[in-house]
């Protein structure tokens, strides 16, 4: 027979735990209301597809597919005055559906175009906390003069286009979003390689890396799941 001290003790254990059970579910939806969802924009002639690999490597983070997003796209029209235009139309739809009041975006290639254009120009500061571009173009590459004759967007890849040189003009990583690039030293499709990184960015060199393996090498996965958790 438990004595009256014993049932005292085990009376004031059982409600120790009903208070601190209910805190447990509040604080994890805490983390997730924190955590903004993730948009991916992929680079020229790609799709979504390429996310597999960092998609997944953010699932195992944590992030539920409803907090991933691949914005898809016809990566022939003009950053300006097509595309970051649509990146907007997007980027408000997934904060409608998540009721986030930002997003990070995660950019791949020409995507990094598109995206900066958005936040600089397109009214998009607002809405972002998080910029990387993997690979970006962002100061132009010279391989892009093979297709520029007949593609719009190859035009707008081009060392001083009118769409390099107004985003480089003035603050190149202007408003309060956290930007972040990784580059490859031996990258053969961005020429010169240092065309990437930007002032006043975290700029992070990857290595000797192929223009299309930043999107599965996993020290690149882990430098930009670092970044976004920050």
């Amino acid at each position: 027979m438990l004595t009256v001290r014993q049932r005292l003790f085990a009376l004031l254990t059982l409600c120790l735990a009903l208070l601190v059970a209910p805190a447990l579910p509040a604080r994890a939806a805490g983390d997730a209301a924190a955590r903004n969802p993730v948009v991916f924009v992929h680079g020229y002639n790609a799709d979504p597809g390429v996310w597999g690999s960092l998609r997944e490597d953010l699932r195992a983070d944590g992030y539920a597919d409803s907090e991933l997003f691949s914005f898809g796209y016809d990566t022939h029209q003009s950053v300006n005055e097509v595309l970051s235009g649509r990146l907007a139309a997007y980027v408000d739809e997934v904060r409608r559906q998540t009721g986030a009041a930002r997003v990070d975006l995660v950019a791949h290639s020409f995507g990094s175009l598109v995206t900066r254009w958005y936040v600089k120009f397109g009214g998009g500061a607002p809405y972002v906390e998080r910029w990387v571009s993997l690979a970006g173009p962002n100061r132009g590459t010279s391989t892009a003069w093979a297709c520029a004759l007949w593609d719009q967007a190859c035009r707008d890849m081009t060392p001083g286009s009118y769409v390099v040189k107004n985003l480089n003009s003035g603050d190149e990583t202007p408003g309060t979003v956290r930007y972040s690039t990784f580059w490859s030293n031996c990258d053969e499709v961005i020429n010169p390689d240092d065309s990437v990184p930007l002032t006043g960015a975290a700029n992070t060199p990857v290595g000797c890396l192929k223009h299309n393996d930043l999107l599965g090498d996993d020290p690149t996965s882990a430098g930009v799941r670092a970044f976004l958790r920050s």
